[in-house]
């Protein structure tokens, strides 16, 4: 029994030297806070203004959809859909990104085609299938028409003009409060060598050894970091052919294709965050795989060309776990009301 002790803490002592090098290399732990860009500079006013209406059902044509019924901030920053329900029931066609650390991504979408928070922020407003608008216009004479929304958007922008510009930064700049620092694998990246476990510790050279790191790098494990638009995207699947092209349907969503336009933008995707990734099932873009083991061997095969064994499923989805952060606590926002009628009245 001694003996056994003695080795296991050889092999311990292995893994954390091991660990070292490879987190020195090849890992960055999470920073406290993004940059906010010169534009929208970050406020408590602005950031309070955006987390009323990030959580206002009246921004969608019905009052059906918030920005939280898909993104939900309750939980993993989805809504564990395969398909999120938008305005009369309708799915859309992708599976909802989480929008915890999305501050740290380049762009947005699944297919890039936002460059910024903020212009994500304006897109889901005028989807037919998502908030159902005609048209931004829309939506700013809505919330002009409720009075306690002036006095936030003066707090915030020194000026009670509503605009949709002054809407999407303002939700932006709550978005960029929603980071989830203090995972495993940051306390560990930082010094504290007893935050990851022996499986953990494997699954981390195993990411590094099998290939996942090449695309899953940086602090938000979505790629290196880039400048704002410039978005970070891979092919998938990359070696198609196998059978969870059928199983999974990997091949029907042509990606970034359907924005450009352009052969060489056919079935890629930008890279999305691994960050909390345990809390996010179902995965992949179409939420067809509903278990992190699974993602973890559909991915190694369709994008690395590789199989893996049970036992590099079970540490790589333990180092995976590592991946969660700890998250900042949200409470639900009193919304400016409409005393005596409805915000949707002609």
């Amino acid at each position: 029994m001694k003996e056994r002790r003695i080795v296991s803490g050889i092999r311990r002592l292995g893994f954390l030297l091991l660990g070292i090098t490879a987190g020195a290399q090849a890992f960055e732990p999470l920073p406290e806070k993004p940059i906010a860009p010169a534009t929208n500079p970050t406020t408590p006013a602005k950031v309070a203004l955006g987390k009323a209406l990030y959580f206002d059902p009246r921004l969608s044509v019905d009052g059906s959809v918030s920005c939280n019924s898909c993104h939900n901030v309750m939980g993993g920053g989805e809504d564990g859909r395969p398909f999120s329900m938008g305005v009369r029931g309708q799915l859309g066609g992708r599976s909802s990104p989480t929008v915890w650390n999305a501050a740290f991504l380049s762009v947005q979408f699944w297919d890039g085609r936002a460059p910024s928070l903020e212009e994500q922020a304006k897109g889901p407003m005028i989807n037919p299938v998502e908030m159902g608008n005609p048209d931004h216009a829309a939506v700013v004479k809505r919330l002009q028409g409720i009075e306690g929304y002036k006095p936030l958007f003066k707090q915030a922008f020194n000026a009670p003009e509503i605009t949709i510009d002054r809407v999407a930064q303002a939700i932006a700049a709550y978005e960029r409060t929603l980071i989830t620092p203090d995972s495993s694998l940051d306390r560990y990246l930082k010094g504290d060598k007893k935050a990851l476990n022996e499986s953990q510790l494997r699954g981390m050279q195993a990411f590094q050894d099998v290939g996942c790191v090449a695309c899953h790098s940086g602090a938000a494990f979505a790629g290196p970091t880039l400048p704002e638009g410039q978005g970070f995207y891979q092919k998938f699947p990359t070696f198609p052919g196998s059978a969870y092209d059928a199983k999974y349907r990997l091949t029907e969503d042509t990606g970034r294709f359907q924005v450009t336009h352009q052969e060489a933008d056919r079935h890629m995707f930008r890279v999305p965050t691994l960050r909390n990734v345990a809390l996010t099932a179902p995965y992949l873009h179409n939420g067809s795989v509903s278990t992190l083991e699974e993602a973890v061997r559909v991915m190694a095969k369709v994008q690395l060309n590789k199989e893996l064994d049970d036992g590099q499923v079970r540490d790589l989805t333990a180092f995976l776990s590592a991946l969660t952060g700890t998250f900042p606590r949200q409470e639900m926002p009193q919304l400016p009301p409409t005393p005596g009628r409805t915000a949707f009245a002609p």
